[in-house]
């Protein structure tokens, strides 16, 4: 309570919109040290309680106040597989569970500790490739997204032996294709997938499995091949354990009139291509989205729209307009209906806000507009809730005359589907996305360890 919070901030606004650097700083090493003394002895550190793999912030910000980095990054890898994953693009659940949020709304800053840690460790060469005794039994994942790759992880520790499908060209799944550089350099994913191929995990790209099949009777085969468990002539090896980490592929779309037009694409197909544009990757004039010189609407409140406005500036935009058909969110910093230590649903404003967007709530989407096929604008209308009287979900009604909003890009970033799992055999587990629907990094990352350990409960008989 001595030391005020200081967070390392972005890269100045008209620098950072030229390119797709990551937008965040870092403090040197004494401000980090004295950000991590911040942390208390608060008797019951809710911080942990938070956060949904029990990382246990208290033991290594005191070890990195006290300059043991070493000793920190062992305590935060030993519950965190990627830490410098969740130090990029992790909400800090636990920071809002923090004692020093509920004294004075200025908690220890967690996050940025854990991604300093973590670099640090990377550059002293903490983190080397180990080797882990076999026990002759081999698991197959399904998705190398972070569910998939944390429960790979794990199981590879564990002396199994691991092979990751995955139907993309790399492995990381939303970490990749999902979130923009200047949130996650995909340098950083690429240097933790060689370190888990160094320490013996197997990764198979450009593979689509159609895993539903494993419900019928049918055996995933070792090249990637599903076959009738039930037939003789099959002699290729099968895996021991199977662990579904697929995702959500399928996005939450707006079917009004004129969603064919051209210019309205769901947000993932922007963002996706984007960043293998940045690998290298090219595509065709009539395959590339971009926003170049054009006014841009994006449908939708969460962190995939506001990716998508950032992903706009740096495509040379004319301007950004957000509708998202909530209400607008409390200002903060307390939440009345989500008290603490509970996550509270407050106005978010991202790096990607900051650098110009405008931002509309309680807005209907009722057509998108065009000529000569392409779209011109959406045509929306002003909305309130009200109390159901019969109960359950509140009732959207009119509350002003319709509208266009110009435009002659669109992006749909209203969420994800939940998929429908069938009834899958005993060595076959669904992780992550997959499971529970859209989430977070980090309660993807916690399902792949529980079902690393519901593989071993299963196959170390």
């Amino acid at each position: 309570m001595e030391v005020p919070r200081l967070e390392a901030g972005y890269r100045p606004i008209h620098d950072r919109i030229h390119d797709f650097g990551e937008v965040e700083q870092t403090l040197n090493t004494h401000d980090r040290k004295m950000q991590a003394s911040r942390c208390m002895d608060c008797g019951v550190p809710f911080c942990h309680w938070a956060c949904p793999l029990g990382n246990k912030a208290p033991e290594w910000n005191d070890a990195l106040c006290k300059g043991e980095w070493e000793l920190a990054y062992r305590l935060l890898n030993a519950t965190n597989d990627f830490p410098e994953f969740t130090g990029r693009v992790c909400p800090a659940l636990c920071e809002k569970a923090c004692v020093l949020n509920l004294t004075d709304h200025a908690p220890v800053t967690n996050r940025e500790n854990e991604a300093a840690i973590t670099e640090a460790a990377w550059r002293e060469k903490y983190i080397k490739p180990q080797t882990y005794r076999r026990n002759g039994k081999k698991v197959a994942v399904i998705g190398a997204g972070p569910a998939g790759l944390t429960a790979a992880n794990r199981l590879n520790q564990m002396g199994y032996l691991v092979t990751v499908f995955d139907k993309n060209e790399a492995a990381g799944g939303l970490l990749r294709y999902g979130i923009p550089n200047f949130k996650l350099n995909k340098n950083i994913i690429d240097r933790r997938i060689r370190l888990l191929e160094e320490e013996g995990i197997e990764f198979r790209y450009n593979t689509s499995i159609d895993y539903t099949k494993l419900a019928e009777g049918f055996e995933l085969l070792e090249n990637g091949e599903l076959a009738d468990g039930k037939q003789e002539s099959t002699n290729a090896k099968t895996f021991d354990a199977i662990v579904i980490s697929t995702g959500t592929p399928q996005a939450r779309d707006l079917n009004i009139p004129g969603r064919s037009l051209k210019g309205v694409h769901l947000a993932l197909e922007l963002l996706s291509q984007q960043n293998r544009v940045l690998e290298g990757i090219e595509f065709s004039k009539e395959e590339r989205i971009t926003c170049k010189g054009k006014d841009v609407l994006v449908i939708g409140g969460g962190d995939t729209g506001s990716d998508c406005i950032g992903t706009a500036h740096r495509q040379g935009c004319k301007n950004v307009t957000q509708i998202e058909i909530m209400p607008r969110p409390t200002e903060g910093p307390d939440d009345p209906q989500n008290p603490w230590p509970a996550y509270p649903r407050i106005l978010k404003t991202t790096s990607s806000h900051e650098e110009g967007c405008t931002r509309r709530w309680n807005i209907n989407s009722l057509e998108f507009l065009g000529k000569d096929g392409k779209l011109t604008g959406v045509k929306v209308q002003p909305i309130e809730w009200q109390p159901n009287p019969k109960g359950g979900r509140p009732l959207m009604v009119e509350a002003g005359d319709p509208e266009i909003i110009k435009c002659e890009i669109c992006f749909l970033a209203m969420g994800f589907l939940k998929p429908e799992q069938p009834q899958m055999p005993k060595n076959v587990f669904i992780c992550g996305d997959a499971q529970s629907g859209a989430s977070l990094v980090v309660r993807a990352m916690a399902s792949g360890k529980e079902t690393a350990r519901k593989v071993h409960e299963l196959l170390d008989k």
